[in-house]
């Protein structure tokens, strides 16, 4: 989680919503990203998306079940999707996500056999969250 932290404070500090991601394998990092939905311009962009594709590419396939997933904020929808067809074998997520736009709001189901963990490390990733839209909101009323 602490690398998937790393990550989001990169995003934090490229005014991308902070959120981070890694995936390992056998307890070794193989793909690490960051939101960059602002800098690609591409909605798609989520930490959770990217880290997906790094990990089917390091191993030239689209399972990847003996992997795990950090990530600070739980996932969207779109990633859980995403999660779910990868049949990813356990995801570890840092802070829920309280905008009811998390997953687990929505009624979407991981795969069956993937194993989920919440509320690692959930103090450090919800302030991070907290502080960047606390900032985006002092600049928004600042600029009207």
């Amino acid at each position: 989680m602490k690398i998937a932290l790393k990550e989001a404070f990169i995003a934090f500090h490229k005014n991308e919503i902070p959120i981070g991601a890694a995936i390992t394998y056998q307890n070794m990092v193989i793909a690490k990203a960051h939101n960059l939905t602002e800098t690609l311009c591409d909605i798609t962009a989520h930490a959770e998306m990217l880290v997906i594709h790094l990990a089917s590419n390091y191993f030239k396939k689209k399972y990847i079940q003996k992997c795990t997933l950090y990530v600070t904020l739980e996932p969207c929808v779109m990633c859980a999707g995403a999660l779910f067809w990868s049949q990813i074998g356990r995801v570890v997520c840092g802070a829920s996500n309280p905008s009811e736009r998390g997953f687990l709001c929505s009624g979407i189901k991981l795969h069956p056999k993937t194993e989920f963990v919440s509320g690692i490390m959930e103090n450090q990733c919800k302030s991070l969250i907290q502080k960047f839209f606390c900032k985006k909101r002092i600049y928004k009323s600042k600029k009207i």
